[in-house]
This record gives C-alpha cells, sequence and structure tokens, in this order.
C-alpha cells in the first residue's frame, strides 16, 4: 500500500484554532483537544454573557430612571411614570430616559410633570 500524506490540511486546522487560543493560559493554548473544549466554552460564554448585558444594562436604566423620579415627587414612582408614558404614547425608551435622567433632571421632571395632567 502507498504512503498517505495527510499533515498539511491537519495542521492548518489546528494552526487557525491555535490562533483563536493564543491568549490563553498554559495547556489551554498549547494542546490541541484542551484547545478545542475551551473555544467551545468561550463562545458559549460570550453569546451567554451578550444576552445578560442587556439584562444588565436594562436594570440599571430602570434603577437610575426610578430614583431620580422618586427625588421629585414622593407618591410618584418608575412604574407609574411608564405606564403614563405609554397612555400619552410617547416613545422614550428607557435608555434615552436615564440619559435624560443623568444630564438634565429637569427636563426629566417636566416630562413626568407634563404626563400627570
Amino acid at each position: 500500500m502507498t504512503r498517505i500524506r495527510r499533515g498539511y490540511r491537519t495542521r492548518r486546522r489546528r494552526t487557525k484554532i491555535r490562533l483563536f487560543a493564543s491568549s490563553f493560559r498554559g495547556a489551554h493554548s498549547r494542546l490541541t483537544r484542551t484547545i478545542i473544549q475551551q473555544k467551545i466554552r468561550a463562545l458559549v460564554s460570550s453569546y451567554r454573557d451578550r444576552e445578560r448585558q442587556k439584562r444588565t444594562f436594562r436594570r440599571l436604566w430602570v434603577t437610575r430612571i426610578n430614583a431620580v423620579i422618586r427625588e421629585n415627587i414622593v407618591s410618584y414612582s418608575y412604574s407609574r411614570l411608564i405606564n403614563n408614558l405609554y397612555k400619552r404614547q410617547l416613545l422614550l425608551n428607557r435608555k434615552i430616559l436615564s440619559q435624560i435622567a443623568i444630564l438634565n433632571r429637569n427636563c426629566l421632571y417636566m416630562i413626568s410633570n407634563d404626563i400627570l395632567k
């Protein structure tokens, strides 16, 4: 039987995998099987944490809006503000509202007072 040379494709595949894991430490950047496992784990974590990041930022925005609204009027809360925004059909998302709350509180107070009437 003739000899089959198969090193080129395998080496090319492993090199591509190693480039992904070049920043990993120890065996995670040197051993092929471990690199593959770490690559799968890294990709899973990055996907999961992208979704988690969206949740975290939304929680932050809600907290900021709620804190600023409660300073102005004692009996007024975040949920009432959002409910009144929807009733008045004012389409301001939470990110924009939190930026307004940080940069210009008086503007947010004016919005909330106009909605109450």
